[in-house]
């Protein structure tokens, strides 16, 4: 099924004390856009540092969900267990919960409009850490063509805008795989929306499709209606290592998650999808 895409204009920000209108229609016609240094070298860092003291202590209490969320397990290099993908860590940090009231945040509210969006801090999955890496052990390397509006279908509710918003902790040159989009298909019909491509399974590039030279500290924002992927590093190891914090900004109504929440339909199918 043809999808079609708008002409791409490969331009760059920075997130200042307000959305410019240029940075507005950019992403009103691309549904994606990257803000440059959005946190510093040190913050990143710092960052890091929390996600992995969370990390040591759901292992140390051998956690396996979070508010009905599975985690991700894989191995590192040296075969010890490590989380690869991580839910509501601002649950479980006073940094990082402290970070989601950056009032910068708030601004890209805006991309919604005219809805009305918050910050999810306690739903979805609230703020996720994604931990990528290619080695023989790694169970989490890339992820397949798809859309973010099956979700919502599998919960039963009508399919509503949303943000996801990515503020990356390494640098990632497009070289090194790492997020690819269609841009324009955010603006698809439900048809395309849910069947232009297999969602998750493809993983076939795709000639339309652009990438981004992330440095760390770097902030993107796409539209969960958008095809995206991410691509496997051709590195192995340490240079395949990229790390990625995911927060999103979401629409409808309030509905919090506890650690009573149930793990949603949809999940039994992770892991089958993302190797």
């Amino acid at each position: 099924m043809k999808i079609s895409t708008a002409r791409f204009e490969s331009k760059t920000f920075t997130l200042g004390d307000h959305l410019t209108q240029e940075q507005k229609d950019y992403f009103k016609k691309h549904g994606v856009i990257q803000f440059k240094k959005f946190i510093s070298p040190e913050t990143a860092e710092l960052f890091i540092t929390e996600f992995s003291k969370i990390e040591q202590r759901w292992l140390a209490e051998e956690v396996e969900k979070v508010n009905g969320i599975p985690l991700k397990f894989g191995e590192d290099s040296a075969g010890n267990k490590m989380i690869q993908r991580m839910c509501f860590t601002n649950k479980y940090s006073s940094v990082l919960a402290e970070f989601l009231k950056d009032p910068r945040f708030g601004l890209l509210i805006e991309l919604l409009a005219p809805y009305e969006g918050r910050i999810s801090e306690e739903e979805k999955d609230g703020l996720v850490f994604n931990h990528y890496i290619n080695h023989p052990n790694s169970k989490f390397t890339q992820m397949g063509w798809h859309t973010d509006s099956p979700r919502d279908l599998f919960l039963g509710q009508r399919i509503l805008p949303m943000l996801n918003v990515g503020i990356h902790l390494d640098n990632c040159p497009s070289s090194n795989g790492g997020l690819r989009v269609l841009p324009g298909t955010q603006n698809q019909g439900v048809l395309k929306l849910l069947f232009g491509k297999k969602q998750f399974i493809d993983h076939r590039p795709d000639a339309r499709e652009i990438a981004f030279e992330i440095e760390q500290g770097d902030l993107t924002v796409h539209d969960g209606r958008l095809w995206h992927r991410v691509e496997v590093s051709p590195n192995f190891g340490e240079k395949s290592r990229r790390r990625v914090m995911y927060v999103p900004i979401i629409t409808g109504k309030y509905k919090p998650k506890t650690e009573n929440s149930r793990t949603p339909f949809y999940h039994r199918f992770a892991k089958v999808i993302t190797k």
